[in-house]
């Protein structure tokens, strides 16, 4: 096999420790400098804070119809993993490349700016756009900034490209996401005099137990799609918190849960459904006994699901590139649903699979990363077609 194009922008890439609670603006200006050095301006679009950036380039004329290649830049934490390599270091054994975020989804970075010079040298008739965002791990937050400028920035692009890791087998859906937290107010009192209290985490148990019996709904066959895996939105807790001590009623309880919807279900519902029983069925009761007792709910963060036709220009535009029409989904969620509510039909695509990432020792073949750098040779050729509007 040749040398790999795209290996040592994969170094530079891993190189940078950008979990999600840490500032990307290293890699960010690395970029930046990066593509500056090509002739390539682009634009830092902050945070309020200004200690992250997504990051926004054209390669090419400024017209309608390009293709934005989107990723993200931050990484989830290697904190208690059993590496056995250097997460932050690029490392290569058995055609494997090894590190956090080769898989989710640097890899997929590393190749699209790995071909920036080829974009260059090529004769495009529509623009490739870069758009690289940060804090994607925790509910694809950093990306919405960009999105708000976009529109003023480039000319309407035809597709979204989104890296994400699928074995580079054409994507077109996922299911959206919606985590909400739960805060039960109770009252405390010596445990022998139980029922003269309010126990938070029984009261909170009882709203679990309801997201239960909701999960069960969800999941009857009449509201399955069986394009996704599992074939129906989902309900999960998560986390719970509550009581100091085993004598005391617990005065106070939290926990957090999430749905996972398919694309044409609102996760809403299950949210209504569970705040109508808190305050029909539980509050009257607690609130006889305590009027302080409260139940509230607060949204941690959404985003919504993706379902791109199969018949779409963007659909076949991807099965032109993957040489595959053999569309799928995936479980996990993406910026591409994002993208798709601002009118920029999304897919997804990338090098490496999740199966590997959040995981410890996570890699990228090597084979894949030249596959997705092959890809990317196919989309230029693409673009400078004179055949293709």
């Amino acid at each position: 096999m040749s040398e790999l194009r795209s290996r040592a922008l994969l170094e530079r890439l891993i190189g940078f420790a950008t979990v999600s609670r840490d500032s990307n603006l290293e890699l960010i200006e690395y970029v930046r400098d990066y593509l500056h050095d090509l002739g390539v301006d682009c634009e830092l679009i902050y945070n309020a804070e200004r200690t992250k950036a997504n990051l926004l380039a054209t390669v090419g004329p400024r017209v309608a119809g390009g293709i934005v290649l989107s990723g993200h830049t931050d990484v989830v934490p290697v904190d208690g993993q059993a590496w056995t390599v250097e997460p932050f270091r690029l490392s290569e054994a058995d055609g494997k490349l090894f590190g956090r975020g080769t898989a989710d989804m640097k890899g997929y970075l590393a190749s699209v700016l790995a071909a920036v010079p080829m974009f260059l040298a090529s004769p495009l008739r529509r623009p490739v756009h870069l758009a690289f965002s940060y804090d994607e791990e925790v509910g694809c937050l950093g990306v919405r900034g960009l999105l708000e400028v976009l529109p003023q920035r480039i000319p309407a692009p035809a597709m979204c490209l989104i890296g994400e890791p699928t074995e580079l087998k054409p994507v077109l859906g996922h299911k959206g996401k919606l985590a909400m937290r739960c805060h039960v107010r109770g009252a405390a009192c010596h445990s022998a005099y139980a029922p003269y209290g309010v126990n938070a985490i029984e009261q909170a148990a009882r709203l679990i137990n309801r997201l239960g019996d909701i999960g069960t709904t969800l999941a009857r066959p009449n509201l399955h799609d069986t394009r996704f895996d599992p074939a129906f939105s989902t309900v999960q807790v998560g986390v719970i918190q509550g009581g100091t001590a085993l004598n005391i009623v617990p005065a106070d309880c939290r926990f957090d849960f999430e749905i996972r919807a398919l694309p044409d279900f609102s996760p809403q519902v299950v949210v209504d459904e569970l705040q109508d029983y808190a305050e029909q069925t539980l509050l009257p009761l607690m609130q006889a006994v305590d009027s302080n007792t409260a139940i509230r709910f607060e949204k941690i963060s959404a985003y919504p699901g993706l379902a791109t036709p199969a018949d779409s220009a963007a659909a076949q535009l991807l099965a032109h590139l993957c040489g595959n029409d053999e569309f799928s989904t995936v479980a996990f969620g993406t910026e591409g649903g994002l993208f798709d509510q601002v009118g920029i039909p999304s897919v997804v695509c990338g090098p490496g699979s999740m199966d590997q990432g959040h995981k410890p020792d996570e890699f990228v073949s090597v084979e894949q990363m030249a596959a997705c750098d092959r890809l990317m040779d196919r989309l230029a050729a693409y673009l400078s077609d004179n055949e293709h509007p």
